[in-house]
């Protein structure tokens, strides 16, 4: 009995001290490691400019509305109360949305990417083509449209 013990022992019990080598690196290869790396900060600062393409949209959002004069109106047309709407453009009234959204649209300084793209359930935007307003509203999401509102209340300002 005494010799199965011992066998029986011996393969349960292992030596510490073992001359083979330990095993070359079995994590990541080193090309793997600057692969994921490289991956990482391209993802990073693609993200970092997504990030802030998404601020400078709600930031020029703001500054649009803050570009609002304080002229009197010569008339006002839509549902009363402006404390109803959030937004607000100024400029001149025109024709025409873009690629289907809005059926007007506001010309305002500097260039086409600062129209305002309108409809309106409210007031017919069509008695004041051609004249200066100032609009409150809200604004939807567009796809086309670089601000596109929904508006209820249409002042006249020349």
């Amino acid at each position: 009995m005494d010799s199965t013990t011992n066998s029986s022992e011996e393969s349960l019990m292992h030596s510490l001290s073992t001359k083979e080598p330990l095993a070359h690196n079995e994590g990541f290869s080193t090309k793997a490691t600057i692969a994921i790396l490289i991956f990482a900060v391209v993802v990073g600062g693609a993200s970092g400019f997504i990030y802030k393409q998404v601020i400078a949209v709600k930031t020029s959002a703001l500054n649009r509305q803050v570009q609002v004069s304080n002229q009197k109106a010569k008339e006002v047309v839509g549902i009363a109360g402006k404390k109803n709407f959030k937004d607000q453009a100024e400029g001149i009234l025109k024709r025409g949305g873009i690629d289907g959204e809005g059926s007007h649209h506001l010309e305002r300084p500097g260039g086409t990417s600062q129209n305002v793209y309108l409809t309106s359930s409210t007031a017919d935007l069509s008695g004041f083509e051609n004249k200066r307003v100032r609009v409150h509203g809200e604004t939807f999401a567009a796809e086309k449209a670089g601000w596109l509102m929904d508006v209820g209340l249409v002042e006249v300002l020349e």
